[in-house]
């Protein structure tokens, strides 16, 4: 109540100085030369506000009342484009270049519209996002991978994660470009060998727009079975320095850009949390802290030559909070007590550094990738948490993976056909010193390895569209082969040869029909191809570890209403894997693993098992009109896999059945914003606890949790899951700077959702655990329920100036 005063108090004070126009400005241009188009049209779309580019495509629009837009350009012989959601405010000129593609024929009555994403090489399967989608988002707390989960075919986890699951497959099936440099890790305290992870390390305010491709994917894009995120951020300003300043419930966010001489402009950002001194007036037990940052400069060289530089990284710490709240239930000490015994110390950092070169000419562009990324990774585990005695250590795990990337790509243009091929090439280094008494407990055995392994991997592609039929038919196709040598016959890249083709095809004007097959390959993750056992081989490279394959097939039917903004579209897809690892230890294929903190893979394993996962995808999409938005998404999905030591196809830890997001907004008058978001998510599979094998003490005393019973492999299912999110923002635009704060409420009714139950030990008085008077050599162990969720209100303030 005393911020929202503050806020209010604030605004109604400097009322008076309410600026009533904005400015926006740019550059209309052909993508294929970088040219300018002259004499395009721009409109500010629901008024009559635009103007025309001058010779060399560029233009300016003043006078615009600020606002919330979307912003057309269109030429004869170009495809129109729109950008939705364009914030205007007096502070500063918005930012606004248009690539307008050239038409391959006159259309006469048939109708091309860019209105929403659609392109030549994916002309399926694509779903764009821009900033302003991403803010105010409900329940997404400014978190790129929360927002993703509005869109057909994701779904998540019903904890706090941003286990990313896309039409059935694992998370670690994700891979993620920005601004066409790959990046590895985007959030924090990231699952080893997955994607996943609590916290995005990606500031939204420095995000233009993201597309998410979930099939069909070009053949310029390699190592993902399930979807690649392309992330495009703002270039910084060019006129003067411009800064942004966020202030939410866990972090604080500032932002700065601007100009570097006449040719280079910088956009940077840090982020640093104190949830750990929320955690610890909580009386929680463990204190997470974390910190991220993001630079990146654009020089134009000249007007055919220009350099990107990227850095992003993140640097995580997690300890364990031994503090004893005041007032504490007997029940609440317990849980506190298991989660101390049961948590690692972990450290964790990040980072991807690269540079891109795209050099211009008449028909087409180079582009030429050179980049470098790693992992460090360091989790250890005392017995009791009593680190005075070196016996007392449970395990202690560092790991280091490292990537050096080179890619080059020429894409060629022609009236009608697109061309482009490129090969790439990468060096890695995985390093790990793993002493571990918990995993091979049951059996006695110790892990004792220190070592690296370096690894070179290699591919190439090539790809084309062409037009027929008077841009009525699309035709897209590609072959692209990978190879590596961490196995014998991954070695060999027609091994591993992935075509693809789509097609689209307009039946009438803004109604399609698309179809794609594909065959697609992704390499294990480090922790497989670098394991050694104590002997120090390389395990799963003697056992001829392959590259995992997915064949897949996507059909669907998609109607645009360009006039009002809307999409409707339904699709198909089935996909079947092959080449899966699965666990020797354990006979369970490891995408049934992942959802979790600590490191996936790192163990024997074997390419033996085989996945399904198909379904249909349905979506209504209504992007800002009459100050209204929507998006409505129903998934029916099915995703199964082989196990080693079980009979046939049994549902896999991401087999959700049933997937339904609900987002909704409305813009009322003096900008304020409502925002709404419903999802709903079927219950997941989950493997049952082995209590026999669990509650000896010789496993129990260097585990500290349950182990599974993997010959009942995911035959019990959880409840599902649902939850509702709500935000309201109110923003204030002055003369120089802007205010916007946000109340958002993830929750809101309170739902628990079920999760596996937990097997915790029974505690004496003086919390020492309870033997079994009925065997010595067991504990006293009881099954408990495990609910997670609670109302979770977020007040935040965005300052601009």
């Amino acid at each position: 109540m005393r911020l929202s005063f503050i806020l209010f108090l604030i605004s109604f004070t400097v009322l008076s100085t309410y600026a009533q126009e904005g400015e926006v400005r740019g550059r209309v241009f052909n993508p294929v030369n970088n040219d300018g188009v002259p004499f395009a049209n721009v409109v500010v779309l629901g008024t009559d506000i635009g103007t025309v580019s001058d010779e060399d495509g560029n233009y300016n629009i003043t006078n615009i009342p600020p606002g919330l837009y979307n912003i057309r350009a269109s030429f004869v012989g170009f495809r129109s484009k729109t950008f939705f959601e364009i914030q205007v405010t007096k502070a500063r000129p918005v930012r606004l270049d248009f690539d307008l593609r050239e038409e391959a024929a006159e259309l006469g009555e048939v109708t091309v519209d860019a209105e929403f994403t659609r392109s030549d090489e994916t002309p399926i399967s694509v779903r764009r996002l821009n900033t302003n989608e991403i803010e105010r988002y409900p329940g997404g707390n400014r978190d790129i991978s929360r927002v993703i989960q509005s869109l057909p075919g994701v779904a998540s986890t019903a904890s706090f994660r941003n286990d990313i699951i896309i039409r059935g497959g694992a998370p670690n099936e994700n891979k993620f470009f920005i601004d066409e440099i790959e990046v590895p890790v985007i959030n924090h305290f990231s699952t080893q060998g997955s994607s996943g992870g609590p916290v995005g390390i990606l500031n939204v305010n420095l995000i233009k727009n993201v597309d998410v491709i979930t099939g069909g994917f070009p053949a310029d894009r390699m190592n993902s079975l399930s979807s690649f995120f392309e992330f495009q951020l703002k270039e910084g300003r060019k006129d003067k320095m411009f800064t942004q300043m966020t202030l939410g419930a866990s972090e604080l966010t500032l932002s700065n850009e601007g100009p570097i001489g006449e040719k280079t402009t910088y956009l940077v950002s840090a982020r640093r949390s104190y949830l750990q001194f929320l955690f610890r007036q909580l009386g929680l037990p463990f204190l997470p802290t974390f910190n991220d940052f993001t630079v990146k400069t654009t020089t134009k060289i000249n007007e055919k030559t220009e350099l990107t530089f990227l850095g992003v990284g993140a640097i995580d710490n997690f300890v364990l909070n031994f503090d004893e709240p005041n007032n504490e239930s007997e029940e609440d000490r317990e849980n506190r007590l298991y989660l101390l015994e049961n948590l690692p110390i972990s450290t964790q950092w990040n980072y991807t550094t690269g540079l891109k070169l795209k050099r211009f000419r008449e028909n087409g562009f180079w582009t030429f990738v050179l980049s470098r990324n790693m992992l460090n990774n360091r989790s250890f585990k005392y017995l009791r948490n009593d680190s005075s005695n070196p016996d007392n250590l449970i395990f202690d795990y560092t790991s280091q993976e490292s990537e050096n990337k080179f890619r080059a790509e020429n894409s060629v243009f022609k009236k009608g056909f697109n061309f482009k091929y490129g090969v790439n090439y990468e060096f890695a280094r995985y390093f790990l010193s793993n002493f571990d008494r918990s995993t091979l407990a049951p059996e006695g055995g110790v892990i004792n390895i220190n070592d690296r392994a370096l690894f070179s991997s290699y591919g190439a592609f090539i790809s084309g569209s062409k037009y027929f039929n008077n841009e009525r038919l699309l035709i897209t196709g590609g072959v692209r082969m990978d190879g590596s040598d961490f196995g014998e016959t991954a070695q060999n890249p027609l091994n591993q040869l992935s075509p693809r083709a789509s097609l689209s095809y307009q039946i009438k004007p803004n109604l399609f029909w698309t179809a794609n097959a594909g065959i697609y390959y992704q390499k294990p993750p480090y922790t497989a191809l670098g394991y050694r056992n104590n002997e120090g081989d390389l395990e799963n490279q003697l056992n001829n570890i392959r590259f995992i394959r997915s064949s897949q097939l996507i059909t669907g039917i998609e109607r645009v209403i360009p006039d009002k903004s809307r999409r409707f579209s339904i699709e198909g897809f089935y996909k079947h894997y092959g080449n899966y690892p699965s666990s020797i230890r354990n006979g369970i294929a490891l995408a049934n693993l992942g959802a979790d903190f600590g490191v996936i893979g790192n163990e024997p394993v074997r390419s033996d098992s085989e996945g399904r996962a198909y379904g249909l995808e349905f979506l209504a999409q209504q992007r800002l009109f009459n100050n209204f938005y929507g998006i409505a998404a129903v998934t029916l999905v099915r995703s199964e896999f082989t196990n080693p030591n079980t009979d046939g196809f049994v549902p896999s830890a991401w087999d959700s059945r049933f997937i339904v997001s609900l987002t909704a907004g409305k813009r009322f008058g003096k900008n304020w914003e409502l925002g709404t978001r419903w999802r709903y998510l079927g219950g997941l599979p989950f493997t049952p606890i082995d209590v026999e094998n669990s509650s000896l003490r010789d496993v129990w005393d260097l585990r500290g949790q349950a182990t599974l019973d993997f010959n009942q492999i995911n035959n019990q299912r959880l409840k599902a899951f649902h939850q509702l999110d709500l935000r309201i923002d109110k923003r204030y635009f002055f003369d120089k700077w802007n205010l916007n704060w946000y109340f958002d409420v993830q929750n809101a009714y309170n739902f628990k959702a079920e999760q596996p139950p937990l097997l915790v030990p029974q505690r004496e008085a003086d919390g020492q655990l309870k033997i079994d008077p009925n065997d010595p050599t067991r504990y006293q162990m009881r099954l408990v329920n495990n609910p997670a969720g609670t109302i979770l209100p977020t007040v935040g303030i965005i300052v601009e100036f």
